[in-house]
């Protein structure tokens, strides 16, 4: 009878350990609150407008001679923002969107860097907002995962091939303009977001 006590006792010793291994070892560490990441994307298209400036490289003076009026890049985003729209945001069409939008800036900007080299022009600016994508990017991913939410799937775009320095620049030109567009509005998503995060 002593003998069948102390095994019991030991067993429930042992479950008890295994328990507590558990619930101190075997956790996984956890994520970054979906708030605390609304003020990281903002810190990085913060960084996208400052970058974008330098897309280009070119002064005022030699800018208007690259400005064209109409849209070469179709396949940028077209981005439309009104007040009434920012009120009735949802978290995850809001993300999903701002992904898209983010990948696709991502594409272009890549190919724009590519191209710029092959008419030896420099492609710093292009390479520092190509991580800042990215970065932006893999913040969205982890957000969406975070609300069980799709991450979206990005089409490629269909490019030019660029022969010239002169179609680089004009490229360039509208790729920055684009951009400025895009921080503006994914600022002001992100921002009402962040300010309504404590009813997600």
């Amino acid at each position: 009878m002593k003998l069948i006590c102390d095994s019991t006792l030991c067993l429930l010793h042992l479950l008890l350990l295994a328990e507590l291994f558990v619930h101190t070892s075997s956790r996984p560490t956890s994520s970054p609150s979906l708030c605390g990441m609304f003020g990281s994307m903002i810190h990085q298209v913060d960084r996208l407008k400052n970058l974008s400036k330098k897309l280009h490289d070119l002064t005022d003076t030699e800018l208007p001679n690259f400005v064209v009026d109409e849209t070469r890049l179709d396949s940028l985003p077209h981005i439309q923002a009104n007040a009434e729209s920012l009120h009735s945001l949802k978290v995850n069409e809001s993300l999903s969107q701002l992904y898209v939008f983010t990948q696709s800036f991502r594409l272009h900007v890549d190919w724009l860097k590519t191209a710029r080299q092959n008419v030896s022009l420099s492609s710093t600016a292009a390479e520092s907002i190509s991580t800042h994508l990215l970065q932006l990017s893999n913040l969205l991913t982890v957000s969406l995962n975070q609300i069980s939410e799709e991450v979206p799937q990005s089409p490629t775009p269909s490019l030019p091939v660029v022969s010239t320095t002169f179609d680089a620049q004009q490229f360039s030109v509208e790729i920055s303009e684009r951009l400025r567009v895009f921080h503006d509005w994914s600022k002001r998503v992100l921002r009402t977001l962040k300010g309504t995060c404590r009813k997600l």
